[in-house]
């Protein structure tokens, strides 16, 4: 029996290296897990989308269209803002969309717990039902699969569906951002052509980033537990990539059918430092689903540059100019980037000096 005060002390001393190597796996998360009533609600709107979708494709004729959207036939992006705080940007946004109602539809998931103000103009009665959110957890998974769900049932002419959040801007006038997506696809004899009635032609492809080969792919992977993904998600299958996409409308139907994948990325991780569900559901799902009809990059720009603690560079007022701007559309793959995060909210008057001459010059 240990009964000295030396032994009690390096026995205690002895156990602190126990303790880290076992709080992980005794402790319990710290993500806070998403409420049942949450979820059901979630899964009920999810089969709407899919259901109504299904019969709007089956007879031929759009469906009545919800007060969001607007009714007439031509093809459109749906904007789909992702926030928990104020839309600081609003301003500059307006001008983005100045002109060109019949080609967009905006929707907005904010935090109900941060108070978001409405702001008026093309936000205006935008806001959807919305839950809670939280950084790196399964939440901002299931408030992006709840703003698609929600634009798939509003307009069946949504075609696009883009995800940004309230500190991205544009880089490139609307005229632009939309004729770099409906530019007509180029004839790819892997994918396969499926019939559809609806307006949305399907050969388009969705542009989002899908990695395999990042130095901390099995940190990721692992984060739940070494065989906690297991089978659906064999760690050959596992992708990381940008929360920040923009879908077809097929493969925001494959988001919200999707069942047999979220349950596992629903799961609380013990590893916080590695765990971003939101960067690795979409990815994995995409991957997996539809490969190729995936481009496999993002037109979401963000600079990793001097990153801490998961947070990208974020653009101050004295950092703001037409030069900036230029570079950041500048990318490696066929297509300019088109928008771009993150940028601090004093950001906005220096943004609106340079709006026309330099933003929305293309």
């Amino acid at each position: 029996m240990v009964s000295s005060p030396f032994a009690i002390s390096a026995v205690l001393l002895l156990s602190i290296p126990v303790l880290f190597l076992l709080a992980p796996r005794v402790l319990p998360p710290r993500e806070i897990p998403i409420p049942p009533l949450d979820e059901a609600d979630d899964l009920a709107l999810f089969r709407r989308a899919a259901a109504l979708d299904s019969a709007r494709s089956a007879s031929n004729l759009p469906s009545s269209f919800a007060h969001l959207g607007a009714t007439n036939p031509k093809l459109k992006i749906a904007f789909l803002f992702l926030t928990n705080s104020d839309l600081h940007f609003a301003p500059l946004w307006e001008q983005f969309f100045r002109g060109n109602e019949d080609l967009y539809n905006i929707y907005v998931h904010a935090d109900p717990t941060a108070k978001v103000a409405h702001p008026a103009g093309v936000f205006e009665d935008r806001f959807i039902a919305a839950k809670k959110t939280q950084r790196a957890s399964p939440m901002l998974i299931s408030a992006a699969r709840r703003l698609l769900a929600t634009a798939l049932l509003d307009d069946p002419y949504n075609a696009f569906f883009a995800i940004l959040s309230q500190q991205c801007i544009p880089l490139h006038s609307f005229r632009f951002v939309h004729s770099t997506l409906f530019a007509p696809p180029r004839v790819n004899s892997a994918l396969p052509v499926e019939s559809t009635r609806m307006p949305v032609r399907l050969r388009y492809s969705s542009f989002i980033e899908i990695l395999s080969n990042t130095s901390s792919l099995w940190k990721r992977y692992t984060a739940r537990g070494r065989y906690a993904m297991l089978p659906e998600v064999p760690f050959s299958r596992f992708r990381v990539g940008s929360q920040f996409f923009i879908l077809t409308r097929r493969h925001a139907l494959v988001v919200v059918k999707d069942r047999r994948l979220w349950k596992k990325f629903k799961l609380p991780c013990w590893s916080s430092d590695s765990c971003y569900p939101e960067e690795h559901y979409f990815p994995t799902l995409l991957s997996m689903a539809d490969p190729n009809g995936c481009t496999h990059y993002t037109l979401t720009r963000v600079n990793w540059t001097g990153s801490t603690h998961g947070h990208p560079h974020t653009y101050r007022p004295a950092e703001v100019s037409p030069e900036l701007i230029y570079r950041l559309r500048q990318s490696n793959s066929n297509h300019s980037y088109l928008f771009a995060r993150k940028f601090s909210p004093d950001c906005l008057q220096p943004l609106m000096n340079i709006a026309s001459t330099a933003i929305f010059q293309d």
